[in-house]
């Protein structure tokens, strides 16, 4: 499966009849899937259908899905006040016999009494209504589609960098195991030197301290325990990198793992080259761990 990235932006617009319509997607990280929409007035039933489609394709990030809607072309209608005009004719059918000039009422009078006729924006039938959100519809897929296209493609430059970073803390592991520092005879010199200097600074060191002395000595001074669990965590985080899909969580769980490691080695060290590799270490793994949190 591939890998995604949280970041990400998608736009997709059209055109239905006299209307211009615009989506736009916008993606940063997050802990959960959150979904912010802003529509226009009398789309809002459309946020159940960004849910939808979004949450079938992603499961992390921040995202805000805005929609714009244009009017191209205004049209306007004529609407007649017909219990108004009904009034105007019984009134002139009862002032009729009085009337001086009785002349049969023109367009221009009827159009110059106030509320008879009302000019206002004319409105779509419900075919075109529904051809509108049909279009619109079709363009929230095709933007969330390209939203995913755009975190997919993130995602596989992260995968790389984390690989990079991965190959790295190995290396690291690799030379700590490797130091001179750590051959045996070496880690047998440093216990005599400092069981000695024990003796030297201690009068009357009962035999169960001395011990405990010892048992802590030797295990300040081995780090085989923690260069291998270094070994398994990289090959776990490969293993994740492989399989793809929702991993940020686990390789963040991964990325702590490793950061325990490296302190464990830095406050165990006794030789400076250790104590470097360990720094350099640390220092990798907050890059990898920085990585880790723009994926999904």
């Amino acid at each position: 499966m591939m890998l995604q990235s949280m970041t990400g932006f998608a736009r997709n617009e059209g055109t239905t009849g006299r209307y211009r319509w615009a989506w736009e997607f916008r993606s940063v990280n997050g802990k959960g899937l959150d979904i912010r929409a802003r529509l226009p007035q009398g789309l809002e039933h459309l946020e159940t259908e960004v849910r939808r489609l979004v949450t079938e394709r992603l499961t992390r990030g921040n995202l805000q899905a805005g929609l714009s809607l244009t009017v191209s072309e205004n049209r306007v209608e004529a609407v007649l006040n017909r219990d108004a005009l009904d009034a105007v004719l019984r009134l002139r059918d009862e002032l009729g016999p009085g009337l001086i000039d009785p002349a049969p009422l023109r367009l221009d009078t009827l159009l110059s009494i106030r509320g008879l006729v009302d000019l206002r924006e004319a409105t779509d039938d419900e075919a075109a209504i529904a051809a509108r959100d049909g279009d619109i519809v079709a363009g929230l897929e095709r933007a969330v589609a390209a939203l995913v296209d755009m975190r997919a493609s993130e995602g596989d430059a992260l995968r790389r960098v984390l690989e990079d970073h991965i190959t790295r803390i190995e290396e690291l592991a690799l030379r700590i195991e490797a130091d001179p520092s750590r051959q045996p005879d070496e880690i047998g010199r440093r216990l005599e030197n400092q069981l000695a200097a024990i003796l030297d600074n201690t009068s009357g060191l009962d035999r169960d301290r001395l011990h405990s002395e010892i048992a802590l000595l030797a295990t300040k001074a081995d780090l085989r325990e923690e260069i291998d669990r270094l070994k398994a965590h990289v090959i776990a985080a490969r293993e994740l990198l492989a399989t793809g899909g929702p991993i940020g969580r686990k390789l963040d769980f991964l990325a702590q793992e490793f950061n325990r490691e490296s302190n464990t080695i830095c406050s165990k060290s006794n030789a400076v080259a250790v104590t470097s590799a360990g720094i350099e270490l640390k220092v990798v793994i907050d890059q990898f761990r920085e990585q880790v949190q723009n994926l999904e």
